[in-house]
């Protein structure tokens, strides 16, 4: 079936809000567990700080999946993969929901991640096997949306989940979604890579055509853009209760709160972005996007000690609203051309996103500076390093 006749008959509702779903999964079990983490610190005891492993093995684990996942579909198709990934994923919710030790909750988070890592690099594979063009970057804006939205809103799940029901119910929730996922997917969706299309990898061509992608400037340079924005997006995740909880004084309500009020943000720019994209060229919107994120950093830098509040709601809005415009056309730009390929090509671009994730978040705790400083440079050089990508890139 050609690629226009497949957009055609697949792009309704129900399958773009599968692919979302599919890539927010992993996302929603990342963050959902923050607001417990002073129950889970009493319950093991231990600091909440050692609680940070749970975050760090979720996100390693997370890139590693993706870049084995990838090019099995290539090779043996998308749908028992995806059925396969959420299977395991169940079974991390499940040791994590019954772990009465730091040591078993890292196991059970590193297995989750595994599980969730073959739904979200394979929601993109399938988008890609489905749409072109403009079709794929509305399909690929849902996702994203979905994905940021989803860390956005689950601190604010988990704190009301953990307040009523405890810490374990938030591994319950996550297992019994991924599990009405699955059935969505087996009764919704086939096989979106047929067999005439699929590639036999060996781990030698698998290994080369790896590297041959991350020398090949059509995907390399609009990944590792839409990678170093997912740092500054996580460096955000991770140094915001620091400085709305410890330097403004702000409640835990009052960040899970804003914590989803963000989510409309990234919500209305991926929104426009394909519409943005119809009327001009891809690339240009996702550099004007660049440029927007840079200043919100650059906003976030006046302030290098405690920032005002309306200050803090500017800076972040205004890189939230830029990032929101490059990470599905960026995405959609490192897919086109390699539709042969795009288990693999989704593989890798989901490692550059979750390593880079992994490095914001470390360094907004690590580096010495304040905590506003910290976040605003990471914000701007992140956002800089995407704009000096983006210019010389042609699709």
């Amino acid at each position: 079936m050609a690629a226009a006749t497949v957009s055609e008959s697949k792009s309704t509702g129900g399958v773009l809000t599968l692919l979302a779903c599919l890539g927010a999964i992993g996302m929603l079990a990342t963050n959902i567990i923050l607001p417990t983490f002073p129950a889970l610190a009493a319950a093991f005891g231990i600091s909440s700080r050692d609680l940070s492993l749970t975050l760090s093995s979720f996100f390693m684990a997370f890139a590693a999946g993706q870049v084995v996942v990838g090019p099995l579909s290539d090779r043996f198709g998308r749908r028992q993969l995806v059925l396969g990934g959420l299977i395991v994923f169940i079974l991390g919710c499940t040791i994590c929901a019954s772990a009465d030790s730091l040591g078993t909750l890292i196991a059970g988070r590193i297995i989750q991640a595994l599980g969730a890592s073959a739904a979200s690099v394979l929601s993109r594979a399938i988008a890609r096997d489905l749409f072109e063009g403009e079709p794929l970057a509305r399909a690929l804006s849902l996702t994203m949306i979905a994905m940021a939205a989803a860390p956005g809103f689950s601190p604010l799940l988990g704190s009301a989940l953990g307040a009523i029901f405890g810490w374990r119910s938030t591994f319950i929730l996550v297992g019994v979604l991924g599990g009405v996922l699955g059935l969505y997917y087996l009764a919704r969706m086939g096989e979106t890579h047929p067999s005439d299309r699929r590639a036999a990898h060996s781990v030698r061509t698998v290994a080369s055509a790896y590297v041959n992608l991350a020398v090949d400037v059509k995907f390399i340079r609009p990944g590792l853009a839409v990678g170093f924005l997912a740092g500054g997006l996580f460096a955000f995740f991770g140094v915001t209760p620091t400085i709305l909880i410890d330097v403004l004084g702000l409640s835990p309500l009052d960040l899970a709160l804003f914590f989803a009020g963000t989510v409309f943000v990234v919500f209305g720019a991926g929104l426009l972005a394909p519409r943005l994209a119809r009327r001009w060229d891809a690339r240009k919107v996702a550099v004007a996007g660049t440029i927007i994120a840079i200043a919100g950093g650059a906003i976030l830098l006046t302030e290098t000690a405690a920032p005002s509040f309306t200050l803090f709601v500017v800076s972040i809005t205004t890189f939230l609203f830029g990032m929101g415009l490059v990470s599905p056309l960026g995405t959609a730009i490192a897919l086109q051309p390699f539709g042969q390929q795009a288990g693999l090509a989704s593989a890798l671009l989901g490692f550059l996103q979750m390593a880079c994730a992994a490095i914001g978040t470390a360094l907004g705790t690590a580096l010495p500076f304040p905590p506003t400083m910290a976040l605003g440079g990471l914000l701007f050089g992140g956002s800089f390093l995407a704009f000096l990508l983006f210019p010389n890139h042609r699709s």
